[in-house]
């Protein structure tokens, strides 16, 4: 769930605060010893982002279309070394506590630029296209979290810290209103890239990309908004990491790992303009 808090400055300009609540649940083999699946949960407050946007035409006189550009800072408030119990793991079989799988951390540990451009276009009363883009990018590496994978198998020993990766996300659809009720429909590209804009690209990330069919509802008020996705995946590709590439060189054979690609996610939210 997201709680986004919006202040117009003019009529061109407004700030926001976006603050992520994050409920995960996650069924995987390789944390549990592989003799069963077990299940592992993180919930808390995700990296919370600040932004400034700007429409790039005059709202006052362009009612059809328009174009709003973003920039931000995501901030590490997420936790990014949250723990549960993997199963089967500890001494005589018993479980232990150490860090969840980073697909369900809180957080990825670093400070980041983000970087967006909304846009919309009124084709008829009601009905209407939308597009966005999204680029964040994380500086920083990796965050000194273990993730215990050289434990898994010796030959992962280069992805033993969890990599601060850059991320990006696009949507495209159509959307229909009326009295309050926005119904739309449309494609999501979401995805981690190989390599960072800025600084290094190591350590244990799954890159990748997923494209997902969204549907979504948004509920409007005077100064506050509700809405819900579903975004259900479609395609799904996991590509080669930099520590993937390094292990194939190594064995001379081709090495990719593994994916943790959700079949469906449930976004809920509202935003409160101020």
């Amino acid at each position: 769930m997201d709680i986004s808090l919006t202040r117009n400055i003019n009529s061109r300009w407004s700030v926001m605060v976006d603050v992520p609540l994050l409920f995960n649940s996650r069924s995987s083999l390789y944390e549990h010893g592989r003799t069963e699946r077990g299940v592992m949960h993180s919930s808390g407050i995700g990296d919370v982002r600040v932004a400034a946007y700007r429409w790039l035409l005059n709202p006052a006189k362009h009612h059809q279309g328009n174009v709003q550009v973003g920039l931000g800072l995501k901030l590490p408030t997420g936790d990014y070394d949250y723990k549960d119990y993997w199963q089967n793991v500890g001494p005589n079989g018993i479980k232990e506590l150490r860090t969840v799988d980073q697909s369900i951390q809180l957080g990825d540990g670093g400070t980041g630029i983000s970087a967006e451009v909304n846009a919309f276009y009124s084709i008829t009363t009601g009905l209407g296209v939308y597009g966005n883009f999204y680029y964040l990018a994380n500086p920083r590496e990796q965050n000194g979290v273990r993730t215990y994978r050289e434990l898994v198998s010796p030959t992962l020993a280069n992805e033993a810290i969890m990599s601060v990766p850059d991320q990006y996300m696009g949507r495209a659809g159509v959307n229909y209103s009326y009295r309050g009720i926005i119904l739309s429909a449309g494609m999501r590209l979401e995805g981690i890239p190989v390599y960072d804009l800025i600084g290094g690209s190591g350590d244990f990330r799954r890159p990748g990309y997923i494209w997902s069919a969204e549907p979504g509802l948004t509920y409007q008020m005077k100064k506050v908004n509700l809405f819900a996705t579903v975004p259900v995946a479609l395609v799904r590709n996991r590509t080669q990491s930099v520590t993937d590439k390094e292990n194939s060189a190594i064995r001379q054979t081709f090495v990719q790992g593994d994916a943790a690609f959700a079949d469906y996610s449930v976004n809920l939210g509202f935003s409160v303009r101020l």
